[in-house]
């Protein structure tokens, strides 16, 4: 039961406390979670879909990235970002499924974004896209520890 708007009183499911003492409203939690995991999922379904369509151009584009067996390095880039991400998106295994996304965008951080090795403009965007994966590997972690939210298949399964 909710808590009527500028009333203090609270039930003891509409509100727990955290191990730093932060209030954390359920409710709201789940909701939010599952918000997170559909965005996090979506950037990694559009563009694995893009490199299923174009498997040939991925494979041109990890060539030209220098990284090591392009054809095995665009197949796992594909199952990451389809069957992987897919599974965060609908909280199936999602805590194994982000942690391997956690190492997966680490990957692609090292591999794709070394702006360290370039000048000028090619080295900003290149950090541009080096911080923004640290920052999707925060919200993996995060994911790793929640887990997937009372709106997933895990909870359906019990996990």
């Amino acid at each position: 039961m909710v808590s009527p708007i500028g009333s203090n009183a609270t039930t003891p499911r509409d509100r727990e406390t955290g191990s730093d003492g932060s209030a954390m409203i359920d409710h709201i939690s789940d909701e939010v979670i599952l918000a997170a995991r559909l965005l996090l999922a979506t950037l990694f379904l559009i563009f694995g879909w893009r490199k299923l369509r174009d498997y040939s151009g991925t494979v041109s584009q990890i060539v030209q990235l220098g990284a090591p067996l392009p054809e095995l390095a665009a197949a796992v880039a594909i199952v990451m970002e389809l069957p992987v991400a897919f599974a965060v998106a609908v909280g199936a295994f999602a805590r194994l499924s982000a942690l391997l996304l956690v190492f997966y965008t680490l990957g692609t951080a090292l591999i794709g974004h070394r702006y360290w090795t370039m000048t000028g403009a090619d080295q900003v965007a290149s950090m541009d896209g080096f911080y923004k994966n640290l920052g999707i590997m925060g919200g993996f972690l995060l994911l790793y520890i929640t887990g997937a939210g009372k709106y997933s298949i895990d909870a359906i399964l019990g996990l």
